[in-house]
């Protein structure tokens, strides 16, 4: 193996060796294999809900957020923000939902790259995967905090509901309203994909770091 590719792809254990310790060598695999499988199926479930309670709604309005699109009662919700000035829910994170599908689909494909890589190179596929739940949550929260910052002065509730942030995860109030906002079954099937991630380096590390008998 040249110098270079060994490089990229980091050392290579001889057969016998491998074929002696091949739960050891397979877990990384299984780890990050699993991890690609969770982000693929996440695309399929909401990723965060909301729920809004008004007087007028005592049992709440719920708008759940997959990671193109949005459900649930949105219009509804929409409506009692007007009062308040705050935009329309459909208008926020519009890029992002466009190309989130792809992102995430591509994000699996280079944790099945780095099932091939022994190098410090894996880290660099891999971390972009499991960063993606956090950055998830920041992006919701800018533009939570953007609609609750920028609010509609000649709104009818103006007067009485000053610029705010929302929160992206627990129990907000804002004027006569009331927020919960929990993590959904897409994001938590994500976050499960950051720790099947991390695990999958260190055993993937640990692995190739003793006993590195070269292909001859």
């Amino acid at each position: 193996m040249s110098p270079v590719i060994e490089k990229v792809f980091g050392p290579r254990v001889a057969p016998d060796f491998k074929q002696a310790h091949l739960l050891k060598y397979r877990l990384p695999a299984w780890f990050l294999a699993g991890a690609a499988v969770l982000l693929i199926i996440s695309l399929f479930l909401p990723y965060w809900k909301m729920t809004l309670y008004a007087p007028q709604y005592p049992d709440g309005l719920t708008v759940v957020s997959y990671i193109n699109r949005l459900g649930g009662r949105v219009d509804e919700v929409n409506i009692l923000n007007q009062y308040i000035g705050m935009k329309p829910l459909q208008d926020a994170a519009r890029l992002e939902k466009r190309i989130a599908v792809a992102a995430v689909v591509v994000l699996a494909l280079l944790l099945m790259a780095a099932i091939e890589i022994h190098s410090p190179w894996a880290v660099l596929l891999a971390i972009p995967a499991a960063l993606f739940p956090l950055g998830f949550l920041a992006d919701l929260q800018y533009w939570l905090a953007n609609f609750g910052l920028h609010l509609d002065p000649h709104a009818p509730l103006n007067m009485s509901v000053k610029p705010f942030i929302p929160r992206a995860l627990g129990v907000g109030h804002i004027g006569q309203f009331s927020t919960q906002a929990v993590p959904a079954a897409g994001l938590i099937l994500s976050i499960a994909a950051s720790v099947l991630i991390f695990a999958g380096l260190w055993q993937q590390r640990r692995s190739s770091t003793p006993q590195r008998a070269k292909w001859s």
